[in-house]
């Protein structure tokens, strides 16, 4: 198998989640999200809970703080090296497709990694929050806007790249145009037809 890790960064609400859970389930891949938040609170001895609210978070606005301080002081920044470390752990494994966290930067050395970025128009986002995630707390706009404006924040700071720029992936979907099934489909065919 050429691809034996694909790594899904998506825009919040675009449905990348559910595309790298069916993807993961068609090829028989094991499926990191949420229970790569399991693996990381192990690891670093935090809670999930923690975790899944502060792993993305960026420690401040300087792209050069990370790279000048590894370690940092930060909690962030040491959450984010066991992330990092996790996520190389688990491509060494193969056969996995991993949720966000930075991972297709962290992997991006590796000629065995497929990455995939998820992107829709802020309608089509925004209905999927309200209709399938259920969030209604606050203005759906400006949910969007917060959870972009921290995901945004949190990988040009720890890679100095600009999140969803396309040449940082070897494809890029419109699951708002494409359908969820479609893309799922896309992205395996892709996969099935490189692994010859």
């Amino acid at each position: 198998m050429k691809y034996p890790v694909i790594t899904i960064t998506r825009e919040f609400g675009s449905g990348g989640r559910t595309i790298a859970r069916q993807l993961a389930e068609k090829l028989g891949y094991d499926y990191y999200d949420y229970n790569l938040v399991q693996k990381i609170a192990k690891e670093s001895g935090l809670a999930e809970s923690y975790i899944e609210e502060h792993g993305e978070d960026a420690n401040s606005e300087s792209s050069l703080s990370f790279a000048w301080n590894n370690w940092g002081g930060s909690m962030s920044d040491q959450l984010y090296v066991v992330q990092r470390n996790t996520i190389m752990d688990l491509a060494e494994k193969g056969k996995c497709v991993i949720v966000g966290r930075c991972s297709d930067y962290i992997l991006r050395d590796r000629e065995d990694t497929f990455h995939v970025f998820i992107h829709a128009d802020p309608k089509f986002r925004q209905n999927r929050i309200v209709n399938v995630y259920g969030e209604t707390d606050e203005s759906i706009e400006k949910r969007v806007a917060k959870k972009d404006k921290r995901r945004i924040a949190y990988y040009k700071y720890y890679t100095d790249r600009k999140w969803g720029q396309a040449n940082n992936y070897h494809i890029c979907l419109n699951s708002g145009l494409l359908g969820i099934d479609e893309c799922v489909r896309v992205i395996s065919e892709f996969v099935s037809d490189n692994a010859k």
